[in-house]
């Protein structure tokens, strides 16, 4: 089992910035991110595979303006969350998988965090 903690979340204004963090020790070859808005659905956002190549993917809705790394450890990433819209706001959560590749839906990662809030105000 691992266990995936997230943090970082809260308010932020349009156009503003955010760096949500991640930790999911245990041996995992993938992480991201995905969000969720009441009454919709778990959108994927970014994810970067943490061994090997460390190939990341990002959502058309992000690309540009959010950034998913890692630090050397290998089982802690970030997003980085820059020029900030109202419609990024809604519950983050981080994912982890064992399985390679970097795939989008949300029932091909198995280890979820609790989420952390995001709200972006105009």
């Amino acid at each position: 089992q691992v266990q995936v903690v997230e943090s970082g979340g809260g308010p932020a204004q349009a156009g503003g910035s955010l760096r949500l963090s991640c930790e999911a020790p245990g041996r995992t070859f993938s992480m991201g991110w995905f969000r969720q808005v009441p009454g919709g659905e778990r959108e994927f956002v970014a994810a970067m595979m943490t061994w090997g190549s460390f190939t990341t993917d990002y959502s058309d809705a992000v690309k540009g303006r959010f950034t998913i790394s890692k630090d050397n450890d290998n089982y802690r990433i970030f997003l980085q969350m820059n020029n900030l819209k109202v419609e990024d706001a809604g519950v983050y959560f981080c994912v982890a998988r064992r399985g390679g590749g970097l795939p989008r839906g949300p029932d091909s990662y198995p280890y979820w965090g609790q989420g952390t809030q995001v709200t972006v105000s105009s």
